[in-house]
């Protein structure tokens, strides 16, 4: 079993990588999308809306399709689509066949989401000890190498579906064969407790009369640091270069740099973020990282120069990046006989923070000022103090009842194999 396990945790770790590229690739390429379909400035906010939407309808859909399938096949699935949907993206020839290939990319990309975490959150209950946070460091360490990838397309005026079809003809049956590895059996064990956790939800419903409203509030801090954190991301990633540029004066390369910075800081943070939890729990290192990145923001606010402002987005993808890797595990020891369903409720905040993050700091910034507009990201991640104990292990109220040990315990080997 052990065996079994590390494959499915190599082949997992590879499906994060190979959608930190695919979701790279497209984002990071969108003025060549823009100019290959001639979308106005008008008609584009209306596209990059409807991915996250759709994401957020197909994480749902994936909350009902993992009662009759495994995880495991909806995120077997699901990957190739977004990879063939990427391509025709690069492939198509009008505006309609672009609206086609976004919306099936959303969608897919929201279950592939769910489900992959999903699979994360078993494995790691199965390992009993904290691992979540490389699997997210394998997805930024793919995000590095997609937004690499696009840099060399736009350096060389390719096509865009001469810099997708390589990249989707190398991933297209790696994953497939990856998947054949992946591993439900931390899932498994989820639903053969889930007559019970059922009978104490509905328990617990009945006597607040309020069907499934009691999880949602349980759910809810996690939601709120969920959307709270994308924010922030959301923030970095559309306008760190317009803030270095326009506010802070530094030149049009220099201004490329912060992102990049933020990507990298991001994955070292989440690549030693799992030796944190072990040792000191999962709500000190939330508490820590909400810190940091709040820090982060403010320096990037008061920043006197492009180097300093710089360095606060360094600050910023340290503190953040471990957030949302932790609020997936959260939910997951929150309700361990209904983990799949907490999970792909909770990835909708994903992008309800992505939808909700730049269009916040752009008007911001035009109505009062820029600099302003960067303390908003930096309260709103503050507020996860508040709700850093959701991330405590504590009774186990969705489970059958019995007491949690300790994360620091856990990591210790004291429920793992």
């Amino acid at each position: 079993m052990t065996e079994v396990l590390r494959r499915g945790r190599a082949s997992l770790a590879f499906s994060f990588f190979a959608q930190g590229a695919a979701f790279a690739l497209l984002v990071t390429r969108i003025p060549a999308i823009q100019n290959r379909y001639e979308v106005s400035d008008a008609l584009l906010p209306v596209f990059l809306a409807a991915v996250p939407i759709l994401a957020g309808v197909g994480s749902v859909s994936t909350e009902q399709l993992v009662k009759r399938i495994p995880p495991s096949r909806v995120l077997r699935w699901s990957q190739p689509v977004v990879l063939l949907a990427l391509l025709g993206v690069g492939a198509g020839r009008g505006v309609a066949e672009l609206g086609v290939a976004l919306a099936v990319f959303g969608l897919a990309v929201g279950a592939l989401d769910a489900s992959m975490n999903m699979l994360g959150v078993s494995l790691q209950r199965t390992y009993g000890r904290s691992i979540m946070l490389s699997f997210h460091a394998v997805y930024s360490l793919g995000g590095i190498v997609g937004a690499s990838l696009a840099w060399v397309g736009a350096h060389w005026h390719l096509a865009l579906w001469v810099s997708y079809l390589p990249v989707v003809a190398v991933l297209l049956p790696a994953v497939l064969v990856g998947s054949r590895w992946y591993v439900d059996r931390g899932a498994e064990d989820g639903r053969a407790e889930g007559g019970k956790a059922a009978d104490a939800e509905s328990a617990d419903a009945e006597s607040a009369g309020g069907g499934t409203g009691v999880v949602f509030k349980v759910l809810l801090p996690l939601c709120l640091v969920m959307t709270f954190a994308y924010i922030g991301d959301s923030t970095v990633s559309n306008w760190s270069a317009k803030y270095l540029q326009d506010v802070l004066g530094s030149s049009e390369q220099l201004a490329t740099v912060p992102y990049n910075v933020y990507m990298v800081t991001t994955l070292l943070g989440r690549a030693i973020g799992d030796f944190g939890v072990r040792r000191f729990g999962a709500a000190a290192v939330v508490r820590l990282g909400a810190l940091v990145a709040a820090a982060g923001f403010a320096v990037v606010a008061v920043a006197p120069g492009a180097w300093v402002g710089m360095l606060g987005f360094t600050f910023v993808g340290l503190g953040l990046c471990v957030l949302v890797p932790q609020t997936f595990a959260a939910a997951g020891r929150l309700f361990p006989g209904a983990s799949d369903a907490a999970i792909a409720r909770l990835n909708i905040f994903n992008y309800v923070g992505f939808l909700i993050g730049s269009p916040l700091v752009g008007a911001l910034g035009d109505a009062w000022t820029y600099r302003g507009a960067m303390v908003v990201p930096m309260v709103l991640v503050l507020v996860t103090l508040v709700y850093a104990r959701s991330f405590a292990a504590q009774p186990d109220r969705y489970g059958g009842g019995h007491e949690r040990p300790r994360t620091a315990d856990v990591g210790r080997g004291s429920n793992g194999l």
